[in-house]
């Protein structure tokens, strides 16, 4: 499988975009109940932001997921691509 390094961060990414851990932040707080409008991704509120957590199967289920995003008129703050699953354990320990 081809693969190519990006110019931002020198990640190795896949070229056909396959699974990848993803956190998107949107402004507002959504509670544990909207996971299932997104598809079963974790849903976390922290202070006047919303952490959208989970595993992505492939980049149109990204673009899938931010279509939601928009279409409940949410503010998008951030959507990272996270290395590992680690790298969020990681974060929540800080």
């Amino acid at each position: 499988m081809a693969t190519k390094t990006s110019p931002l961060w020198g990640d190795e990414v896949t070229a056909s975009g396959g699974p990848a851990w993803y956190e998107i932040r949107v402004a507002g707080v959504l509670d544990s109940q909207w996971a299932a409008w997104f598809d079963g991704l974790e849903i976390s509120g922290h202070s006047e932001e919303t952490v959208i957590f989970g595993l992505l199967t492939d980049q149109p289920a990204l673009h899938g997921l931010l279509a939601r995003v928009r279409d409940l008129g949410l503010i998008l703050i951030a959507v990272r691509r996270l290395d590992a699953f680690t790298d969020r354990l990681q974060e929540a320990e800080r």
